[in-house]
């Protein structure tokens, strides 16, 4: 994770921090630069086959957002998201924690100057993972490192909208949905050391799906 962020964080700052353009006689800022956090409110798509329900987590990170006075605008986002899901069966509850470094590319659809629709896609990249369990583990366990079930890149959509109240504050909520499943082999682990995946596994293929609400400044 260390060297991960050692290498995006300074790319991240090479692309924001460069010299404002100019429109001329007006002189206006047009790259607009941004710091957010907020709250996750994380699940997993088919969560009622294995019980599951909302995890909360946090978010935070920064965003590029040229200024439009254009209807469509587009914006840049890098984050660290916590979420995951809890789950729970006859036999066993517990909760997956799933640390991603998600990267937005979004298109912003500016209803007025005080709100703002936004679409578009996002890839994720899994830095770590966690799974707690109310079920003991053998002695002898027969599973693999808890990141070799993993898929370590996700993609997905989001959509959200954005209002900005007074100058240089946003607040706003998104939704996230990944099209990538979860699990490489979700029902089928033969090849990583069990015919029986772990408990906190399903036996369905699932998605990431997180509801985000957060706030923000625009420098």
């Amino acid at each position: 994770m260390k060297k991960l962020l050692i290498t995006v964080i300074p790319l991240l700052l090479l692309t924001i921090i460069v010299p404002a353009q100019t429109d001329g006689k007006n002189k206006k800022q047009l790259i607009g630069i941004g710091i957010k956090a907020g709250v996750n409110f994380a699940n997993i798509t088919k969560a009622i086959e294995i019980g599951s329900n909302t995890r909360t987590g946090f978010m935070a990170g920064a965003f590029l957002a040229p200024a439009s006075k254009r209807i469509i605008s587009s914006r840049t986002e890098i984050l660290f998201s916590k979420q995951g899901y809890n789950y729970k069966t006859n036999t066993n509850s517990g909760s997956v924690d799933l640390n991603y470094l998600i990267i937005p590319q979004l298109m912003g659809i500016n209803i007025t100057r005080f709100v703002q629709l936004q679409v578009g896609a996002q890839m994720a990249f899994l830095l770590n993972a966690k799974a707690d369990s109310s079920k003991p583990a053998a002695p002898n366990n027969p599973y693999a490192p808890i990141m070799d079930y993993y898929n370590r890149f996700d993609y997905g959509a989001a959509a959200g909208i954005e209002i900005y109240p007074v100058k240089n504050v946003l607040i706003g909520a998104r939704f996230n949905l990944s099209f990538g499943d979860l699990y490489k082999n979700a029902g089928d682990f033969s090849g990583t050391g069990s015919g029986a995946p772990p408990s906190f596994i399903p036996k369905v293929n699932t998605k990431n799906n997180v509801i985000q609400v957060f706030a923000g400044i625009r420098f």
